[in-house]
């Protein structure tokens, strides 16, 4: 794996919910107990992104027990709004920490920003974004969890999951297909048979999930650097 495209980082959390996002609009939710795929490459977007690379969700490592909360909760309706007579229950994962590794690829389905192909300047302000926080706001699965980074080495210290052989979790949402990132005008899900050994989640590539369902059909977004869409060097000088 290229050094200037890999980084690791601790993720914690006082709550966590890791939904199935093609069954979200119902009233009840309930957690995964691990965190998605998605999820997780939503808080590598939020430490820094740009549209001319892909990250990749190489490897999690579980280091608190998986322990569940369920709450009270007013949604807010689809067709606008909540009412006070409504209420739902919310199940999440409580006192959650991970430990992530990922790195980024350069997204071969934009050729138009190829002179933004710099991993050393990318990979610099990766590592800043990361010491400060991220550059965004980080979630754990949802806005109503308010999650937390810093840089970490994958594997240091201790999880209670270390000594356990493997854990079977059936079928999980491993994430999206998105237009830009597969070459195609479609927007699919995908899902995997999750299993955590030692408590390491090693999540596949998008490409080995051999189990997709269409959502529909969607063009990609079109970014024009200058117009909307920085170069690398103006990344920079922001930080």
């Amino acid at each position: 794996m290229n050094l200037k495209n890999s980084i690791s980082f601790r993720l914690w959390g006082r709550f966590a919910l890791f939904t199935d996002p093609i069954t979200k609009i119902g009233g009840e939710k309930f957690s995964y107990h691990l965190p998605t795929y998605e999820a997780i490459k939503g808080v590598l977007k939020s430490i820094y992104w740009k549209p001319t690379f892909i990250w990749y969700v190489d490897r999690v490592r579980v280091i608190k027990p998986i322990r569940t909360q369920t709450k009270s909760t007013k949604p807010i309706k689809w067709t606008g709004g909540n009412s006070t007579h409504d209420l739902a229950i919310y199940t999440f994962l409580h006192d959650v920490e991970y430990q992530v590794e990922a790195h980024f690829d350069w997204n071969p389905h934009r050729p138009e920003l190829e002179k933004d192909r710099v991993d050393g300047k990318h990979f610099a302000i990766v590592n800043r974004c990361l010491e400060k926080g991220g550059r965004q706001d980080i979630f754990l699965g949802t806005r109503d969890c308010q999650g937390y980074v810093e840089p970490c080495h994958f594997g240091e210290g201790n999880g209670v999951y270390d000594n356990i052989d493997e854990l079977g979790f059936g079928l999980m949402f491993h994430g999206f297909d998105y237009p830009d990132e597969i070459g195609k005008n479609e927007f699919h899900g995908r899902f995997w048979a999750a299993t955590m050994k030692k408590g390491v989640l090693e999540f596949p590539k998008p490409e080995d999930c051999q189990s997709r369902r269409f959502i529909r059909a969607m063009n990609a977004k079109s970014f024009e650097p200058g117009e909307n869409l920085r170069s690398v060097d103006e990344e920079a000088i922001l930080l």
